[in-house]
């Protein structure tokens, strides 16, 4: 039997209502059995979810979730030509306002059409007998559920409640953000990460247009935006962690509790950030691209990361090692402190060589590091390799002494990069294990970050930290922007998994055209072409540049990856790396191509 006609009733009313009206099955737990039906493709009794398709296909479990093509949020999602609408509370029963979703810029396709407000009714006869609420026919891909009384009920009940309301740390004018920093980041790295975030929020603030500012805009991201007054000015708190990792689920809580925030943007991280994924998980907020050194091996639903750090770089040695063509190797040994990161990789490199038969051998160093890290690899020869997971103030000791007979590499995450402290017989003889596009060839996409450092006096002493920071911030505006007033965390992290990749290539071919621009309109005002007829050579001048691949450099993306992607429940955007060496003239020069694990 389904629910009175509560159309009217506003949001958080109607939730609560349908709790009490689904009592008698659920009490309520109404809700969570609808939410896990939703999500999980679980009923109430344990047993899996079945859907049957107009052509007979039969889908069950989570492939049978509504979630699999409307998607946790409810927002929906675009594949191709179909159309997955939205089906939160607001869009399906009208009890707010009118859910509009731009969902894919480029294509032009948009959520905005306006339907009948459904009844708990005919959402039954929506589930149950794919029909929609003018009576005609569902798309073929719609399962029909054949759901019983107490499951459907507990369905609805969820349906009216899902994203009906804003989520946590958000406002009419304001969306509370915060980034953590953990306690082991050397200070000076702490003070650029510190003041290059508040810096990027003070820019786009200068640029946010409310209704309690007033503010005219000096730029605009969405148009949509723009029409629908859906600005709002950020605030960023700066969660600095202090003490052992035991310690910081506390420090988080308690941070939380004073101002829940809306996502943790960016962040940095040392030896340990697994307290903070946790949090992110229980709490349900998004951990937007942080920079640290090891994320997990599987991140939790709601952390995003640029890479898999230091457990990439494991899989990326592993399957050089294996390579058919490879050279014999006798061991592998690992030289490593004895902390979260060194352990950690160690055990993701053994892991990842299980299958071979090349034996690993773990040499944990303390103190010294020259002089323990010259015990470590006394007895290796020339047929084993040696795999140091050290930072870089370790690796600056090790040109105390000779390097060890046979290949050595080293971890471009920890060591510093490019920048890693090698010298004398080590450099030239070290190969690293390299997650990023190789340095001269990402010049061009960091063009724009490097001008925006330059226009506000921010020294360039990490480019792989500060540009990882410029990007996570940079997306999280445009994301926000094409959200529009559908601030829900959830929708957050599907907007990232669908437009990452869009958005990435949209970016760097703006860049592009922008630099190209502005460099053949100096080349002609110089030649002495007067402001009015620039215009006139621009357009061969552009096609000249295009042709010659221009001194600019095509850009692939923003950022120190060849290429960054997502899709819907991946976590990690970049999923490869490269083995490379120094060259004579101290270049960094792949030895493979970028290889995917």
């Amino acid at each position: 039997m389904g629910f009175p006609d509560t159309r009217l009733l506003p949001a958080t009313i109607l939730a609560l209502l349908c709790c009490v009206l689904a009592a008698p099955a659920f009490g309520a737990d109404a809700v969570e059995v609808g939410r896990r039906i939703y999500q999980e493709g679980v009923l109430s009794d344990g047993s899996v979810l079945r859907g049957t398709r107009l052509d007979g296909t039969v889908v069950t479990g989570a492939d049978a979730t509504c979630a699999q093509c409307h998607r946790p949020s409810g927002m929906g999602a675009v594949e191709g030509d179909i159309q997955a609408p939205p089906v939160t509370g607001n869009a399906l029963f009208s009890t707010g306002d009118r859910v509009i979703a731009t969902m894919d810029p480029r294509s032009g396709k948009a959520f905005n059409r306006a339907h009948e407000p459904y009844t708990d009714a005919t959402v039954v006869a929506a589930v149950r007998e794919g029909r929609r609420v003018d009576g005609q026919k569902m798309q073929p891909l719609m399962p029909r559920y054949r759901l019983g009384p107490a499951d459907m009920d507990a369905l609805v009940a969820y349906l009216h409640s899902l994203s009906s309301s804003w989520s946590p740390g958000v406002d009419d004018s304001t969306i509370h953000f915060a980034t953590v920093v953990a306690p082991d980041v050397p200070a000076a790295r702490r003070a650029l990460f510190i003041d290059m975030a508040k810096k990027i929020v003070a820019q786009k603030n200068g640029s946010t247009m409310t209704a309690s500012t007033g503010r005219s805009r000096h730029h605009m991201t969405s148009a949509a935006e723009l029409v629908l007054g859906t600005e709002r000015r950020w605030v960023l708190d700066v969660w600095e962690l202090h003490g052992a990792p035991d310690t910081w689920a506390a420090q988080l809580e308690t941070n939380y509790a004073r101002q829940p925030v809306f996502a943790l943007v960016s962040g940095l991280g040392g030896s340990d950030w697994g307290p903070v994924d946790s949090f992110c998980d229980r709490e349900r907020v998004p951990c937007w691209f942080p920079s640290v050194t090891m994320p997990p091996a599987n991140a939790p639903r709601y952390s995003l990361y640029f890479s898999g750090g230091v457990v990439l770089e494991t899989r990326v040695l592993a399957t050089q090692l294996m390579l058919p063509e490879a050279s014999p190797t006798h061991r592998v040994i690992q030289v490593f402190r004895d902390d979260a990161t060194g352990r950690g990789a160690a055990k993701a490199l053994t892991d990842a060589l299980a299958s071979s038969k090349v034996q690993v051998v773990d040499r944990i160093i303390s103190g010294d590091a020259a002089t323990a890290v010259q015990g470590a690899v006394a007895d290796a020869g020339p047929s084993d390799v040696v795999m140091f997971w050290l930072a870089e103030p370790d690796v600056a000791q090790l040109q105390a002494f000779a390097p060890p007979v046979g290949h050595s590499y080293f971890s471009a995450v920890l060591g510093g990069a490019e920048r890693i402290p090698l010298k004398g017989a080590w450099r030239t003889s070290a190969q690293l294990v390299y997650p990023y596009e190789l340095p001269g060839r990402r010049a061009a996409n960091l063009a724009y970050f490097k001008a925006w450092l330059n226009q506000r006096h921010i020294p360039l002493d990490d480019e792989i930290m500060q540009s990882q920071v410029y990007f996570s911030f940079a997306f999280l505006t445009d994301t926000i922007s094409e959200m529009l007033n559908n601030l829900h965390r959830d929708y957050l992290l599907e907007r990232a998994e669908t437009m990452i990749a869009k958005r990435e290539g949209s970016k760097a071919e703006a860049e592009y055209y922008s630099s190209t621009q502005n460099h053949v309109r100096t080349h002609a005002q110089s030649a002495g072409v007067i402001a009015d007829h620039a215009a006139s050579v621009e357009a061969p001048g552009l096609q000249a540049l295009q042709l010659a691949g221009s001194s600019f450099g095509k850009r692939e993306g923003t950022t120190v990856f060849p290429r960054l992607t997502l899709g819907p429940g991946q976590r990690f955007a970049s999923k490869g790396g490269y083995i490379a060496h120094f060259d004579g003239d101290g270049a960094l020069v792949a030895d493979s191509a970028w290889s995917v694990p």
